[in-house]
């Protein structure tokens, strides 16, 4: 079946960089859109990413022009690429899919980003 495996996340000072992947199984991330989402706690799940079958890409205004969402098809991974990161960014990050008409989540991966 489908499964979905983030990694990448851990602690970063504020203004770095990190790199997330969603690693695919059970289905072809070239095929479907795939999207980022993330959790702070005791707050809602947010979107921060979606990247469609044809490469179209949306995020928020609060993330705009820092995160950056890819995919890497011999791979079928997902990736997310965050700079400038501020501690507002701290959250788990999930990734997920809609299969016909089954929405995939992964386990998700913890961010932190503090001095």
């Amino acid at each position: 079946q489908v499964q979905l495996v983030e990694s990448g996340g851990g602690l970063v000072h504020p203004g770095g960089s990190l790199r997330l992947s969603c690693a695919a199984s059970g289905m072809d991330v070239s095929t479907y859109t795939m999207a980022w989402y993330r959790q702070a706690s005791g707050n809602q799940r947010e979107l921060v990413a979606v990247i469609s079958s044809g490469g179209h890409t949306n995020y928020p205004d609060s993330v705009k022009d820092r995160f950056t969402i890819s995919r890497d098809n011999a791979k079928n991974m997902v990736s997310l690429q965050m700079s400038s990161l501020k501690p507002e960014d701290t959250a788990v990050y999930y990734c997920n899919v809609y299969v016909g008409v089954k929405l995939f989540w992964g386990q998700g991966t913890q961010v932190t980003v503090s001095s």
